[in-house]
């Protein structure tokens, strides 16, 4: 699977103060945004099957690197639609590119070859410094080991991303408020990490990624290091951030059971889709704070 660590504590790389594109579909993680003086609330986005319009779109996608005399194809050619609003999981074995997909969506790392484009933007298109302003206002990655920073408390982790944009200090104050009140664990915001149990850390992981407001989510192996019933709760969580808030989530898991939260699975092997199906999601009521751990 790769090193899990990622690229920096916050999940992305620190870029420059260019914003990137402007994206055309915005879903707010907040019950309201202000306009023009007045609160504007948001209804659930209608995310039904002739509503939802492609998102990403991947076209002969390869990467490729050398090691010594060879040449490893991660990604070998392949093709791909994910709709806005979609939650995928990709299953398959270790080397079947699952994780190097992962990162070219979210702009971690760059295709050697065919095509990536995501809301209208071609990722080839941008330089570092817009590819990497693109990622921190468009993409949260949820790392299977949290990549926390130790010596931050909760508050000060969530509030990291927004520290790489020009955000004053009471929006992001309320900023990271709602987003611990989203994920259940306000109550915590004052703990370190080594003061919370692991579904903890994952939740205060998931707020970081969600705090900035990206259209997507992606979740390396988001449940690999907890129990069970912490799984659970994580994946219930992000089946609520799909279906409440419309984020559009690529999940990466070798768990047969987080399946079970997705819209549909999709197979790699040696660089390529294998096989999808479609999968009806369990449903859960479950409220944040009732599912906290």
């Amino acid at each position: 699977m790769g090193d899990r660590r990622g690229p920096d504590p916050a999940g992305r790389p620190a870029g420059s103060g260019h914003r990137g594109p402007r994206r055309r579909h915005r879903r707010s993680l907040h019950r309201g945004r202000t306009h023009g003086g007045s609160v504007v609330n948001h209804q659930k986005p209608d995310l039904s099957p002739d509503s939802r319009s492609v998102l990403i779109t991947c076209r002969d996608l390869t990467r490729e690197y050398r090691k010594g005399d060879n040449i490893i194809r991660p990604l070998d050619g392949l093709d791909l639609d994910v709709p806005r609003g979609d939650f995928l999981a990709l299953m398959g074995p270790s080397g079947s590119g699952k994780t190097t997909l992962l990162n070219c969506i979210a702009g971690i790392d760059s295709p050697t070859g065919g095509t990536l484009v995501i809301d209208g933007t071609d990722l080839s298109t941008l330089s570092r410094n817009q590819l990497a302003a693109w990622r921190s206002s468009n993409v949260g990655y949820v790392f299977q080991l949290y990549n926390l920073v130790p010596v931050l408390t909760a508050y000060e982790n969530v509030e990291l991303p927004m520290l790489l944009h020009a955000i004053s200090k009471r929006e992001r104050h309320e900023r990271v408020m709602r987003a611990l009140k989203r994920v259940g664990i306000a109550d915590r915001r004052d703990h370190f990490p080594r003061q919370l149990s692991g579904g903890q850390e994952q939740r205060v992981a998931i707020a970081r990624a969600i705090v900035t407001d990206p259209d997507i989510l992606v979740a390396d192996e988001p449940t690999g290091d907890l129990d069970k019933s912490s799984a659970d709760a994580i994946m219930r969580l992000l089946q609520q951030l799909n279906r409440d808030l419309g984020k559009t989530i690529i999940m990466v898991t070798h768990d047969p059971r987080t399946t079970d939260f997705a819209t549909r699975t999709l197979h790699l092997e040696k660089g390529r889709l294998a096989e999808s199906a479609d999968t009806t999601p369990s449903d859960s009521s479950t409220s944040p704070e009732e599912a906290l751990t």
